[in-house]
């Protein structure tokens, strides 16, 4: 299959290729909300895509008795259903909402002997492995630990060359290079059932946070700025101002300056945010926000990574909270059950029931997320990244070097310039790797 120029050019400034289009050309995926219609003209075959957002608050019932127990049935039932006996199951699970709720939901139907906890450590303060072990030992389940890598062996560098060339498409998640090295810490990950708690940001909702609220209406302005797209570093402090209020929502990249310069077919994607902000500027924040960022974001970075994943080491993927039947339920269930406008606290129903059932004060953790030092493995492993950027056939070679030379001189900066050359060089890596690499383009 044949790479997309438009695709590329959204990796490099976005990090994300927003559907329905994808990394190869000819090939669409349709997410949600998404529909297609195909019709011939001239004798030739035209696709017209249409996105119409299926979750806004409007459409939700007004009142509803909840029935923790139905949600109970409906989680175990979209988990159980799709485990395949034959392989060993593995919950990737952490101090949060959604893997705790399919962990409780699991228990509840009998299954502990069946699953094993799986929690990723990470350094310093956002660690979940110690919550997420006293859980495990609360509801009956095994549970494992995976530790973060920073210096690459071969055997390391064999597992990530293997999931770039069975990976089906890029991801640009800054935990991708985790996954990998995964099997080699517990090998039974290979061709097994894997659980993932993704999917139920859409339906539930996903609150702007006070940072959007304060920026949002600024960048509405700002953006218009966009001629200064071809000028500016990518670790310019200006980047942030030049952003459109969609690429607030969990986007980052090179500036159109360094992708143009290191790939000459680039495409500025100024416009298509830009559009895509105006065919919302009348919506409701929180409707605004949770389609743009769920449908794009999350589907295609955060949970594109474990799909990627899943699918290189010949694994079954489960997402409980992708099942139909418990979107449908979650979806009418009034905004007062899943989020709170002035708080901007999401999923309300969901901490409410892990606090009375396992004593798990999600206010009282706070929001710990998926922590990975990504800047460690970057600087540890530099000169074997590097020369996969290099070995890139995509990019100018004599304006590939440049630019890697200009930014490696801020590898070290604790700054935000610092971190942002780093995050540079880590997309770069993820992006080279997976072209460099992958089978289904080589």
């Amino acid at each position: 299959m044949k790479v997309s120029e438009k695709g590329l050019s959204f990796l490099l400034q976005s990090g994300v290729v927003p559907l329905p289009h994808t990394i190869y050309e000819n090939i669409f995926i349709l997410g949600i909300g998404d529909s297609a219609r195909i019709f011939t003209k001239d004798e030739k075959i035209s696709i017209e895509f249409n996105h119409v957002f299926p979750f806004k608050n409007e459409n939700r019932l007004k009142e509803l008795n909840i029935d923790e127990e139905l949600i109970f049935d409906l989680i175990a039932d979209a988990t159980i259903s799709r485990i395949d006996d034959e392989k060993d199951t593995f919950l990737f699970h952490s101090a949060g909402k959604d893997s705790n709720t399919i962990a409780l939901a699991l228990a509840k139907a009998g299954y502990q002997d069946n699953v094993t906890l799986i929690t990723h450590k990470s350094k310093g303060n956002k660690d979940e492995s110690e919550i997420s072990n006293s859980i495990a030992k609360k509801l009956g389940f095994k549970h494992q630990v995976l530790h973060e890598v920073d210096v690459l062996g071969d055997k390391h560098k064999e597992s990530i060359v293997n999931f770039f060339k069975n990976s089906p498409f890029p991801s640009t998640d800054n935990v991708t290079l985790a996954y990998p090295l995964y099997t080699e810490q517990i090998p039974k990950l290979k061709k097994s059932n894997i659980i993932d708690g993704g999917g139920n940001d859409t339906y539930m909702m996903t609150p702007p946070s006070s940072r959007d609220v304060k920026i949002l209406p600024i960048s509405k302005y700002t953006s218009y700025l966009s001629v200064l797209r071809s000028f500016v570093n990518s670790e310019s402090f200006m980047m942030k101002f030049l952003r459109t209020p969609p690429e607030w929502f969990g986007m980052s990249g090179l500036s159109y300056k360094d992708s143009k310069s290191i790939y000459h077919k680039c495409e500025n994607v100024y416009n298509h945010w830009s559009t895509e902000f105006k065919k919302r500027k009348k919506w409701d924040l929180f409707d605004s926000k949770t389609d743009l960022y769920t449908t794009i974001t999350v589907a295609e970075i955060h949970i594109r990574k474990a799909r990627n994943f899943a699918h290189a080491i010949e694994s079954n993927l489960i997402l409980p909270f992708s099942n139909k039947k418990v979107a449908k339920y979650f979806s009418k269930m009034p905004e007062k059950y899943l989020f709170d406008r002035k708080l901007f606290k999401n999923k309300l129903i969901l901490r409410d029931i892990l606090k009375k059932e396992i004593s798990l004060d999600s206010d009282a953790i706070g929001k710990l997320g998926f922590s990975y030092d990504s800047g460690s493995i970057l600087l540890n492993n530099l000169d074997w990244m590097k020369k996969e950027i290099l070995e890139c056939n995509y990019w100018d070679k004599k304006n590939i070097s440049k630019f890697l030379r200009r930014i490696e001189k801020n590898k070290n900066l604790h700054t935000s310039k610092g971190s942002m050359s780093r995050n540079c060089i880590y997309r770069l890596y993820l992006v080279s790797g997976w072209l460099n690499n992958n089978k289904y383009i080589n």
